[in-house]
């Protein structure tokens, strides 16, 4: 009988119900209106940017199990997976992801992350992003305007020693940051984010800009139109008046008179 190595495979279970993975970490979205704004609005700006690429996903509080037969998981407010197709998910489980980590997490800090019990849960949550292969972290307090970054290194996440102005390498979006002042993050096209409420009013002032140009484009199609009418009676008038003046010279010259008065 040949021995077979003891991986987590050979001692797991050939069957694992769904239940084995809860889609919930137990924790809240949100402490606050102010925490659940910023998730929001980066997790929405992040999907219109790879709105048209099928194969970026990006989740808000979605469940990330990384390993296979264990209940080890994490909910980053705002995560960011290249190389993964859009779609629903009740959780993210990695195995069935073609092992493919995400490369990017958000954390929105709120006040209940500032006391003892909240500072050992960002600390897991940051060892567990190093562990399990995040590439950015970034962390945002928008209470005391407070922002941290880090970046993979090898097989470590290292601080990013001034977020100010900067730009992010795998997604391409600049930090605009100033001590005290709140943060505003960008396209790369240059496009700022938005909050939904203010990418509604922007498409209703653009629908609006759009509704007001077409209404010129078409009050100025009916002036050409007319102008070419006018045009087109004053050009007859004259072909009237040119044969009506031929006409009679011809009369005329069949009555012997020279019309040119010569």
């Amino acid at each position: 009988m040949t021995l077979q190595p003891l991986t987590s495979e050979a001692i797991a279970p050939e069957l694992e119900p769904e239940s084995d993975y809860p889609d919930s970490d137990g924790n809240p979205m949100s402490d606050n209106t102010e925490q659940y704004r910023w998730i929001v609005m980066i997790k929405e700006n992040l999907e219109i940017m790879y709105a048209d690429d099928p194969n970026v996903f990006v989740a808000g509080d979605l469940a990330w199990y990384p390993v296979r037969y264990t209940q080890k998981r994490t909910a980053p407010d705002v995560m960011v997976v290249f190389g993964r197709p859009k779609g629903r998910r009740g959780s993210y489980k990695q195995w069935l992801e073609e092992n493919i980590a995400p490369q990017v997490a958000f954390e929105i800090l709120s006040p209940s992350n500032k006391d003892r019990r909240g500072l050992d849960s960002l600390e897991e949550k940051f060892e567990f992003y190093e562990r399990y292969g995040i590439q950015e972290y970034y962390a945002y307090d928008p209470d005391d305007l407070i922002l941290e970054g880090w970046q993979r290194q090898g097989d470590r996440l290292r601080q990013i020693p001034s977020m100010m102005n900067w730009v992010s390498p795998l997604l391409g979006i600049r930090f605009d940051w100033a001590a005290g002042e709140e943060l505003v993050l960008s396209r790369p096209d240059g496009q700022r984010f938005l909050s939904p409420v203010q990418l509604a009013r922007r498409l209703q002032q653009s629908e609006s800009q759009l509704q007001l140009e077409s209404q010129r484009a078409e009050q100025e199609f009916i002036r050409a139109e007319q102008e070419s009418l006018r045009a087109g009676q004053e050009s007859l008038r004259a072909d009237q008046e040119k044969l009506r003046a031929d006409r009679l010279a011809d009369r005329l010259r069949a009555m012997g008179i020279d019309p040119d008065g010569e």
